[in-house]
Parts: C-alpha cells; structure tokens; sequence
C-alpha cells in the first residue's frame, strides 16, 4: 500500500508534468489551433476553476477529513474581505484571527 505522502507527491509532479506541458504546447499550437473568444474565455474560466477547486479542497479538509468550523468561518470572512476590496494583509490577518478565535472559544 502506497503511503499518503507519496501519493500526494505523485499528484503535484503530475500537475507540474501537465503544466509545464500545456504551456510548452501553448505557443507552438496557438498558431495553428483558432479558439474564439467564447472558447478562450472558457478555457481561461475552467482553468481558474480547477485552482480555485484544489484551494478550497486543500483548505476545507485535512488528511483526507473536514478541518472544521473554524477553518471554514476563517475562509467565509477571508471571501467577503476579498469582496470588500480590502487589503491583503488585513485579509489575511483577520481571517486568521476569526480562525484563530473561534478556536478559542472551542469551536472545531
């Protein structure tokens, strides 16, 4: 049986493998394959999706279980304070603090 640490770094070589040769692909291929506008900014959508999705994946669970409440308020308040345009710092500080004092009030 393969280890978790192994299986996971087998999945980042295959992300960095397909990265590395989309964009080896990209300009050799962009002249030769015509995409319309609409498929461009559909691409560029599925793309932006797929790293939002491992983001949130990666943030949500951990070792393969839910990471809590806390963890999850932290991102809710991180989303709305992205939303208000504020600044990343404060982003990241008051989303690490709500996180860090839900814990403190025992909230999992």
């Amino acid at each position: 049986m393969l280890n978790d640490t192994y299986l996971t770094l087998a999945g980042i070589l295959l992300l960095a493998a397909g990265t590395y040769g989309f964009r080896y692909a990209g300009p050799r291929l962009g002249k030769q394959v015509w995409l319309t506008a609409a498929r461009q900014q559909m691409f560029s959508d599925a793309s932006l999706l797929l790293l939002f999705s491992v983001a949130v994946l990666a943030t949500v669970y951990e070792s393969g279980e839910y990471a809590g409440h806390a963890r999850l308020a932290g991102i809710v308040v991180a989303v709305i304070l992205c939303l208000a345009r504020a600044p990343f710092l404060a982003v990241i500080t008051l989303a690490a603090g709500a996180t860090a004092l839900l814990r403190l009030l025992g909230v999992q």
